[in-house]
């Protein structure tokens, strides 16, 4: 279960690049609020995931 939580927080991390980086050429701060949003769930959800495999060894 730890990997597929981990590629869904690495694609969720992806899709907030892509969204702050269509936000910047269009212009949308909202949209790139919304991007670096999903960038930063996508990286904590990546810690946990590295806190608790250091607590599974």
């Amino acid at each position: 279960m730890g990997a597929v939580r981990k590629v869904k927080n690495t694609a969720e991390q992806a899709k907030g690049q892509a969204k702050r980086a269509a936000g910047k050429v269009a212009g949308d701060d909202l949209l790139r609020v919304e991007g670096k949003a999903d960038e930063m769930k996508g990286s904590l959800g990546q810690a946990a995931e590295k806190v608790k495999d250091a607590f599974k060894k």
